[in-house]
């Protein structure tokens, strides 16, 4: 008999009269919002316009979602294209289902786009959106709590997640490791160490994201090796653990290979906005001490603020 447990939600939706508030869209959509609010701030402080991160965002947020359940779907393609199965299923995103490299990687296509449109390199934009992408992915996993899904091994620590028995899709009652709780708790150490980092070595040219990419890789590894969900093996080993090594690796290889290339951070973030300069303002020139104001210093830009 368990002494203590995390109890999980008896259903995962709210109906405020016939419009039901599914937790797992719910956490998605503030983890979104918290990502923008803070990848706005960090914008902001390395010289960018306010509204910039969400504009881009308005690009990069679809084509995430997209990615994710891309990946979700082609890799568990069993879930919904095997036999007594509904293909339509493939498509309520809300029953859970994203995958995070697929959200990534097609996010960072719509990303592009989005930075393409405005003059923006891409690198300094995903370095002022990584820890926000951090804290959202941690808001985010608090879906599988709703759903009570992916969680791990069997547990009788006393933080062990109680799940319900479901016959239907083969659920078996007990309490288990709570893998959205430790990747929800790693993932906000990443964000703290990214912006740590960021302060500390001044990173720029996308190593602040290659940073945190690495970081997350490391604990996925971990995470894969607890669950217990069905999951296609390579060598012994779970497909998204091989994801992570390789992710991982190429985002070492990034982050050594632009230190050497483009060392320090961008002076120039967005066309038109010279350093500390605010939304809807026009740059101040700086000029040379007992000058008459209109002879600004050639390579002069104020040192950003850092967030």
């Amino acid at each position: 008999m368990e002494l203590a447990y995390i109890p999980s939600p008896s259903t995962g939706v709210i109906h405020l009269g016939p419009v039901p508030l599914r937790g797992y869209a719910f956490c998605i959509i503030i983890g979104v919002f918290v990502a923008v609010w803070l990848g706005n701030r960090r914008w902001i402080a390395r010289g960018g316009r306010a509204g910039t991160v969400a504009d881009i965002a308005v690009w990069a947020v679809p084509f995430g979602l997209v990615g994710g359940r891309l990946y979700h779907v082609i890799t568990d393609y069993e879930l919904y294209f095997g036999e007594g199965r509904d293909w339509v299923n493939s498509f309520k995103i809300w029953e859970g289902g994203l995958g995070i490299w697929g959200a990534v990687a097609l996010g960072a296509v719509g990303a592009w786009i989005g930075c393409r449109r405005r003059g923006i390199p891409l690198p300094a934009w995903a370095d002022a959106l990584a820890p926000g992408l951090a804290v959202a992915q941690a808001i985010g996993r608090w879906g599988n709590w709703f759903n009570q899904e992916l969680y791990g091994k069997p547990t009788t620590l006393p933080w062990g997640l109680k799940i319900d028995a479901d016959p239907a899709i083969g659920r078996v009652a007990g309490t288990y490791h709570p893998t959205f709780l430790y990747e929800s708790l790693w993932c906000l150490l990443i964000a703290g160490l990214v912006i740590w980092a960021d302060r500390r070595f001044t990173l720029g040219h996308g190593r602040a994201f290659a940073l945190y990419v690495a970081s997350y890789t490391v604990g996925r590894f971990w995470f894969e090796y607890l669950r217990v969900d069905d999951a296609h093996h390579v060598l012994g080993l779970r497909l998204n653990g091989w994801t992570s090594i390789v992710v991982f690796i190429a985002a070492v290889v990034y982050m050594i290979i632009s230190a050497k290339r483009c060392p320090g951070r961008e002076l120039v973030v967005e066309p038109g906005v010279i350093g500390e300069a605010g939304a809807g303002e026009e740059p101040t020139s700086l000029t040379k001490p007992g000058g008459d104001g209109d002879a600004p210093v050639e390579g002069s830009s104020p040192k950003p603020k850092k967030v």
